[in-house]
């Protein structure tokens, strides 16, 4: 079905990706150089295939973590922290023309002070940083690690996080695909109720669980092990994807992905390491890896995933320390949106 508006996927053609470099004054003060260097590894290898734009407090000190690298364009904007896929635009095709819509980002849930972060892709706006797109403003509290699109008109979601209290909490389900459909033009929603992550701040964002990988596969963690505390409410999640039809009425293929071996913080808490939460970007997947034995696996899987695409590992042990991974930190921008390259600081 044609639809004026459409949320593309996220491997139709791309023009950039954002993300928001950690500064001494996020919580990644304890470990500012670490992730720094991942960060810096993360753009320079999505560099290779398309712009790259870096929102941070401190131009120079943020350049000094590259190598000379083509394709990184920086701008200075304040931030409380780096979670780009949350505070990021989230850009729709209307009639083909690109929009982006702001909407709120409250720390997922007022856990956490997000003020500075909700004034991000205003400020963008304001400096002139995108081209051939429109801005609009919404009042409607969204993340976009909280929402899957296939390009077609399904989102997948997770009643969790959108349900919870402390987001929308005077619209009902309803209320709230009623917002898709207008906003974003689909027509199917398919609401998963069950599955998480221990140590995940928000309230089982899907990114962290289960990922169209085209409009007929969907990749998703499992768990087989009956000992770990995960294993319930993976094996029911698993079965509702099993009971979801695609576009034309067939079951996805589903594909899982393996669950890595716990990892803990230095206080023993229990981090969200997945291998959900990849990237996909014009000719590659940049999948986060932790240093684990499912992470060759994980890579090998997610290749038959996406044929045509580099499959990318990126050590991200040092993103879950603060909750989350690598799709967290990216938003990407279809080919659509152009960087307005002038007026931003190139990397030399």
């Amino acid at each position: 079905m044609n639809h004026i508006k459409k949320l593309p996927a996220e491997w139709e053609k791309q023009s950039f990706l954002q993300l928001t470099f950690p500064h001494p004054e996020s919580d990644w003060n304890y470990l500012l150089n670490e992730v720094s260097s991942c960060f810096a590894e993360i753009i320079e290898t999505a560099a290779r295939f398309q712009n790259v734009l870096v929102v941070c407090d401190d131009i120079k000190r943020v350049q000094s973590y590259f190598k000379t690298t083509q394709n990184v364009y920086f701008t200075d904007i304040e931030s409380n922290d780096t979670w780009t896929r949350d505070h990021g635009g989230i850009t729709v095709l209307e009639n083909g023309e690109a929009v982006i819509y702001d909407y709120v980002f409250n720390g997922w849930g007022n856990k956490f002070d997000a003020q500075l972060d909700n004034q991000i892709t205003k400020q963008l706006f304001e400096k002139g940083v995108f081209k051939n797109c429109k801005l609009i403003t919404s009042e409607f509290i969204l993340e976009g690690g909280s929402i899957e699109s296939d390009g077609k008109g399904t989102i997948l979601t997770t009643t969790t996080c959108l349900l919870s209290e402390n987001r929308n909490r005077n619209k009902s389900k309803s209320d709230i695909e009623k917002v898709f459909k207008t906003d974003f033009g689909c027509d199917r929603i398919l609401w998963l109720e069950n599955g998480y992550l221990v140590g995940d701040d928000t309230d089982s964002h899907i990114d962290t669980l289960a990922r169209f990988c085209d409009e007929n596969t969907i990749a998703y963690v499992g768990c087989d092990n009956q000992n770990d505390e995960h294993f319930e409410a993976l094996q029911k999640m698993k079965a509702e994807l099993s009971n979801f039809k695609n576009f034309n009425g067939l079951p996805y293929k589903l594909v899982e992905l393996p669950f890595p071996d716990a990892c803990f913080d230095n206080e023993g808490n229990r981090l969200p390491a997945t291998y959900a939460n990849f990237t996909v970007i014009n000719e590659a997947v940049l999948v986060p890896v932790y240093g684990l034995p499912q992470d060759k696996p994980a890579l090998e899987i997610l290749q038959g995933c996406f044929p045509g695409k580099e499959i990318i590992g990126i050590n991200c042990r040092v993103l879950i320390e603060q909750h989350g991974s690598l799709h967290c930190v990216t938003m990407q921008f279809p080919h659509q949106v152009k960087l307005n390259k002038e007026i931003l600081t190139k990397n030399e």
